[in-house]
C-alpha cells in the first residue's frame, strides 16, 4: 500500500526523472489494478433473446444473469479461438498446415455457450470443424496447433490433423458427415446404461442435417429415451450451397418431429448457455432427446479451398461481423454495465496474441512424429502387434 500511494503521489506532482515514464505507466496499472477489484459490478442480469420453441410448453428463461468472473472467462476463451484460427490459416496460406482445414472464426459463441451449460463430465462429439471444441473440452492451444502441423506434441500425436482430435470426454472430430450422431447417441446410450447421470452433445451442421443416418438416430434416440442433445450449428451454408437451396423445411430445430425442439440464437453465448441448461435438464429428468438449432455464421470459407466469396457477398460478411459478432457483443454489454474496462480486456487481447504466437511457435519447430511410431494405439490394451505396411514385406509394430 505504501508502495502504491508513494507512486501516485509522483505522478500527481509530475515528478519528472530518467524513470518518470516508468512511474506515470506503473501509477496507472496500479490504479486500474485497484479499481479492478472494488469497482467492478460482480454481475448482471442480461435480456437475451427468447428461443423458439417446438413440442414444449415453456423454453428457456429470457433472462440470463452473468458474473464478472464468467464473463472474463468467456471472453478469453472466445478471443483464444478467433486468433487461434486466424494464425491456422495464417500457417495454412505458409503451407506449413496442409490437408483439409475447416475453421471455426464467427461460431465462437456456440462451443462457450454450449460448455457453460454442461459439465466437464459430460460427453460431445462434433464434425470435422472441431477447433473450438477442442479448447473447451481441456485441450491447450500448444496441442492443438502441434496437431494441425502434424506434431509428436499434437494432441492426437500429429497423426490426426485438423478433423481428428480428441481429449478426455471428447470423440472428436469426424470427417464423415453426418456419421458422427449416431456414434453420440451411442455414448448417450452408454450414459444411460451407466446411469451416471450424464449425457452426450451430439453436434452437425446444416448441411449434414438431410442425412438419413440422423434421422435413423432420432428415432431410436426417441424410442430409448437417451439422455442426447442433437445440436445443428445452422451457419447458413452447407459447403457453398445456402441452407435454402438445399432443404425444402429449413426449421431444422422441428426435424426430429417427435422429439421437442429449441431454435437460439448461436451468435450470443448468453442464449446458447441458458438454453443448452434447459435441454440438459431436461435429459437428466429422464424424459428423453433435444433437437436444438443454433443460427450462427462462420466468417471463412468452408474449408481452406473454400475462399467464401463466390456464394455469399464481402458485404453480407461484413454486415454480421458489425452487426451480430459473439465476442463484440459480448464485451459491449461488460463494458456498459461496468464490469470490466477497456484497459483490462486490452490486457487480456494482448496475453492471448502471446500465447497463440508461443503455440505456432511450437507448432513449428517440435519434431514430427517418427515412423515407427505410425501404427502404435489401434488397439486399446492389447500386446504389441505386427501391422503390414504398403507392401507384404514392410512390417510395422502396433504398441496400445
Amino acid at each position: 500500500m505504501q508502495k502504491m500511494l508513494t507512486v501516485i503521489s509522483k505522478v500527481l506532482r509530475g515528478t519528472v526523472t530518467k524513470n518518470g515514464a516508468q512511474a506515470v505507466s506503473e501509477g496507472t496499472r496500479v490504479v486500474v489494478s485497484a479499481r479492478t477489484y472494488a469497482d467492478f459490478t460482480p454481475q448482471a442480469t442480461f435480456d437475451i433473446k427468447k428461443c423458439d420453441l417446438h413440442r414444449f410448453e415453456e423454453g428457456p428463461p429470457t433472462q440470463s444473469v452473468l458474473t464478472r468472473e464468467e464473463g472474463l472467462q468467456y471472453y478469453r476463451t472466445m478471443q483464444t479461438m478467433r486468433r487461434m484460427e486466424l494464425k491456422a490459416d495464417q500457417l495454412y496460406k505458409q503451407k506449413i498446415i496442409r490437408g483439409f482445414c475447416h475453421l471455426y472464426d464467427g461460431q465462437e459463441a456456440c462451443a462457450v455457450g454450449i460448455e457453460g451449460g454442461i459439465n466437464l463430465t459430460d460427453h460431445l462429439i462434433t464434425a470435422y470443424r472441431a477447433h473450438g471444441y477442442t479448447l473447451t473440452r481441456g485441450g491447450t492451444v500448444r496441442e492443438i496447433m502441434a496437431e494441425l502441423t502434424g506434431r509428436r506434441g499434437g494432441i492426437a500425436k500429429g497423426k490426426g490433423g485438423s478433423m481428428h482430435m480428441y481429449t478426455k470426454n471428447f470423440y472428436g472430430g469426424n470427417g464423415i458427415v453426418g456419421a458422427q450422431v449416431p456414434l453420440g447417441a451411442g455414448v448417450a446410450l452408454a450414459c444411460k446404461y451407466q446411469g451416471n447421470n450424464e449425457l452426450c452433445v451430439t453436434l452437425y451442421g446444416d448441411g449434414a442435417a438431410n442425412q438419413g443416418q440422423i434421422f435413423e438416430t432420432y428415432n431410436m434416440a426417441s424410442l430409448w429415451k437417451l439422455p442426447c442433445i442433437f445440436i445443428c450449428e445452422n451457419n447458413k451454408y452447407g459447403m457453398g450451397t445456402s441452407v435454402e437451396r438445399a432443404a425444402a423445411s429449413t426449421d431444422y430445430y422441428k426435424r426430429g418431429d417427435f422429439i421437442p425442439g429449441l431454435r437460439v440464437d448461436g451468435m450470443d453465448v448468453l442464449c446458447v448457455r441458458e438454453a443448452t441448461k434447459f435441454a440438459a435438464d431436461h435429459c437428466r429428468a429422464g424424459k428423453g432427446p433435444v433437437v436444438m438449432e443454433l443460427q450462427t455464421y462462420r466468417y471463412h470459407g468452408h474449408s481452406m479451398s473454400d475462399p467464401g466469396v463466390s456464394y455469399r457477398t464481402r458485404e453480407e460478411i461484413q454486415e454480421v461481423r458489425s452487426k451480430s459478432d459473439p465476442i463484440s457483443l459480448l464485451k459491449d454489454r461488460m463494458l456498459s454495465n461496468n464490469m470490466a474496462s477497456v484497459e483490462e480486456l486490452k490486457e487480456i487481447d494482448v496475453e492471448v496474441r502471446k500465447e497463440i504466437e508461443d503455440a505456432a511457435q511450437f507448432a513449428t519447430t517440435d519434431p514430427e512424429p517418427p515412423l515407427e511410431d505410425l501404427c502404435n494405439h489401434i488397439f486399446y490394451n492389447e500386446p504389441p502387434m505386427e501391422v503390414r505396411g504398403t507392401n507384404p514385406w514392410m512390417k510395422l509394430k502396433s504398441v496400445s
